[in-house]
């Protein structure tokens, strides 16, 4: 029969037999039992912070917009619907919310058209397309609120753009063009990441298909028409989906270019949503915020459902 060796080194594992039931002691470095099987715990900060900043106020957004919460009331009471009701008897809610549209249809166009044409002419991997890739996303990494001070301080009046042109145009203080201008400055502020989407969209173009088209006796322009443009769709409603609804909850370039001037011509929804908050009238800019996002919501399903259509039957 064989034997087996024990150690007779006191300070050996054979020295200290293991009792039975005894919990089995953790390794240093090892994760504790109970959060490994439990990974979610460690969600519980960002879960708690996304509780604190974002789901609370947006769930008390549906609550506010039906009381009497001012700076003049020192208790907040349910009114219903009056909230509505007021702002809807101003006429500057229906002006505000035309302007908004008006941006947002202009924007998407000059941002989407500035992205595509980037894109076409950045298409080939050069180095000289890289450097120039990185340099038009650069404006999409700077603050828009210090982009428009920069637009308002170069197309002020007395600006630089006048004092190099010569010219004494108002840029900024003209009820016609001044709409025009602004999302022209919000265009180039995201033309980069249009830029980028259909930069993807181009490389995920089959090569194949280009050289039948080249062989089929087809140039860039009919290419583009009918090969690269119907491949686009997708890049086409991720962008204008987003641009849409990015620019009709602009804020930061209209506040720091005109801040809704000239005789508020370019005074979008959220600069009128502003103004009201600043007068201490709470629950009115809940009750236009909660209009706005109802506003957003009934335009974006109906576009992202068309465009979707239009991805299918291409």
């Amino acid at each position: 029969m064989a034997h087996a060796t024990v150690s007779t080194d006191p300070g050996g594992p054979a020295a200290r037999p293991a009792r039975p039931g005894r919990a089995r002691a953790a390794r240093p470095g090892r994760l504790p039992r109970a959060a490994v099987h439990h990974p979610w715990w460690f969600a519980l900060p960002a879960i708690a912070v996304f509780t604190a900043f974002f789901l609370v106020p947006n769930l008390l957004n549906f609550y506010y917009p039906f009381t009497d919460w001012s700076a003049y009331h020192s208790r907040i009471s349910f009114t219903g619907l009056g909230n509505f009701r007021s702002i809807l008897d101003d006429g500057s809610l229906l002006r505000s919310l035309r302007t908004t549209v008006l941006y947002a249809v202009l924007a998407a166009l000059f941002q989407n058209a500035f992205g595509l044409v980037l894109a076409l002419l950045l298409e080939e991997d050069t180095r000289f397309n890289r450097f120039f890739r990185a340099a038009f996303f650069l404006p999409v990494l700077i603050s828009a609120l210090a982009t428009g001070y920069v637009f308002q301080a170069l197309l002020n009046q007395d600006g630089a753009v006048n004092h190099l042109l010569g010219t004494d145009i108002p840029w900024l203080g003209s009820t016609t063009w001044t709409l025009l201008v602004v999302t022209v400055i919000h265009g180039w502020k995201w033309m980069g990441l249009s830029m980028l989407i259909y930069l993807a969209g181009l490389k995920g173009i089959p090569g194949d298909m280009l050289e039948a088209a080249r062989i089929d006796g087809a140039g860039p322009w009919q290419t583009f028409r009918s090969v690269r443009w119907p491949m686009l769709a997708p890049a086409v409603t991720f962008n204008v989906t987003t641009a849409l609804v990015g620019s009709m909850n602009t804020f930061d370039i209209v506040q720091a270019t005109t801040g809704g001037g000239p005789a508020a011509s370019t005074e979008v929804f959220n600069i009128y949503l502003f103004r009201i908050f600043g007068e201490g009238l709470y629950a009115q800019a809940s009750a236009m915020s909660l209009v706005l996002f109802l506003v957003v919501v009934a335009a974006a399903i109906p576009l992202v459902v068309g465009l979707r259509r239009r991805e299918l039957s291409l």
